[in-house]
């Protein structure tokens, strides 16, 4: 059973894996050996310091075994095709997480071509698992996914793609956007926000970050820079500078988390006060890596 975007998945299937990814983010031990047997294949194609290093630990601990790829392993480099690949490796493998600078059509492809589940470890629209990572940290905090207000400052990425599918299944949630102009979330994630038809769900675009509600529940940001891809804008700069999460943001929002994808540029989009704060969660998000990666693991080879 693949997890290549939350768009194919049900509150219900959302709500399992936070449950478990919570019971493992609450314990000190390590989940049991359920995928003992199981030959996972990890294959990042682009840098990845916490998601790579939380799947492939998660992995090892269910009991699998991993063989792992970089960017320049694969024949894919010489000129061999995507399914081709896909098929050679589904013949030896029993799941394959990827990250990857490729659509979520292709990774679709090499799922269906494999013959086997398909994990996406991020891919140039969406981060599936970043958001189930970030539902753990939420519901530990906040007690509850329903009626909470999550701001979301700076560039509409893949994470900011996947966190509005997640939290559009929850009851009179509200998502404000404050991205820079011509860098909002795709209108393809709005149009599948529409298709899942949640009508207790607020989709707010803000024009500054000045607009953001005083009583907001958290402050999101991630890095400029999103991992694997370029901007074709030469003065991006410019239009990025006026939406760093300071001090000055967080003052103004007196009940508000700070939470961040991760790896950050201190000095652009977050200054080292509000990421060392005592109001971020930043380093729990890391801890709910290694859980969800355990959940979305067991959920894809075991159903």
């Amino acid at each position: 059973m693949s997890f290549i975007s939350l768009a194919d998945v049900s509150r219900a299937d959302i709500d399992k894996l936070v449950e478990v990814s919570i019971d493992v983010f609450r314990s000190s031990g390590s989940p049991s050996r359920k995928l003992d047997g199981a030959i996972c294949g990890i294959y990042f194609s682009k840098t990845s310091t916490r998601t790579r290093t939380a799947f492939s630990t998660a992995a090892l601990r269910l009991g699998a075994q991993l063989v792992t790829f970089g960017p320049s392993d694969l024949q894919t480099n010489t000129g061999e095709s995507w399914p081709d690949t896909a098929r050679t490796l589904g013949t030896m493998l029993d799941l394959i997480v990827i990250r990857t600078a490729r659509p979520l059509a292709e990774l679709r492809e090499f799922a269906y071509e494999s013959g086997v589940p398909v994990v996406n470890a991020m891919a140039a629209e969406e981060h599936p698992t970043q958001a189930i990572a970030d539902l753990t940290v939420l519901r530990e905090r906040l007690g509850s996914l329903n009626g909470i207000t999550v701001s979301y400052v700076g560039e509409g990425n893949n994470t900011a793609a996947a966190l509005a599918l997640a939290l559009c299944r929850y009851e009179n949630t509200t998502l404000e956007l404050c991205c820079p102009p011509g860098f909002d979330v795709p209108k393809r994630t709005i149009r599948q926000i529409e298709d899942l038809q949640c009508p207790s769900f607020q989709l707010r675009p803000l024009g500054s970050v000045a607009e953001i509600a005083s009583h907001t529940d958290v402050i999101y940001t991630t890095r400029w820079q999103t991992t694997g891809t370029s901007k074709s804008d030469p003065l991006w700069w410019e239009k990025f500078r006026s939406y760093m999460v300071d001090d000055r943001l967080i003052a103004d929002c007196p009940k508000a988390w700070f939470m961040h994808d991760l790896p950050a540029n201190r000095g652009q989009e977050v200054m080292s006060a509000v990421i060392d704060g005592t109001r971020s969660l930043v380093w729990d998000q890391v801890q709910a890596k290694y859980s969800s990666a355990v959940a979305v693991l067991d959920r894809t080879l075991r159903g």
